[in-house]
């Protein structure tokens, strides 16, 4: 398994590469550049709780083409379950990360993963997330375009914004 996993992340990263994605934070195509820690831009993401911030370090997830991810949860928060068409790659940057495989949300199911975990996700597998012992922030490396449905439309951010602004 961990020779697996250790493939499909150096394929992945050899295919940004090769590609010529990897235009980090607004870098043109085929340009060295990097990313310090503390230059990271977070912002929130309507498919996400509130609380919830995502930031795009390489490529555009909204097109067909390779993208890299980060995404922060404050403790307590939980990502109800939900799928993402593209098989993603999560890298676990810092806290412990939740996650537990099914489309109801089970506590029993959920694994801990700690920094510097891999974990291979592929596409449409429901799954569901808690930042269960405080906040964990995520690398997520994937072929876009990203995409993320809940099984309940209930659970959907996106859907409670909705129903917030028709009230007034």
């Amino acid at each position: 398994m961990k020779k697996s996993v250790q493939s499909v992340t150096i394929l992945c990263f050899i295919t940004l590469l090769g590609t010529g994605y990897l235009n980090a934070q607004g870098l043109p195509n085929k340009t060295f550049g990097a990313i310090y820690q503390e230059n990271i831009k977070w912002a929130p993401f309507p498919a996400f709780p509130p609380e919830a911030r995502l930031s795009i370090l390489v490529g555009n997830p909204k097109n067909p083409e390779p993208y890299v991810v980060r995404v922060k949860l404050p403790a307590g928060v939980k990502l109800m379950p939900h799928r993402h068409p593209e098989d993603r790659i999560y890298t676990v940057i810092s806290g412990i990360f939740y996650i537990g495989i099914g489309t109801t949300f089970d506590a029993d199911k959920l694994k801990a993963y700690p920094p510097g975990s891999v974990i291979v996700l592929p596409g449409n597998t429901p799954h569901f997330h808690w930042a269960k012992s405080g906040e964990y922030v995520t690398q997520v490396t994937a072929n876009g375009p990203l995409g993320i449905s809940y099984i309940n439309p209930a659970d959907d951010p996106r859907n409670k914004k909705n129903k917030v602004k028709s009230r007034d």
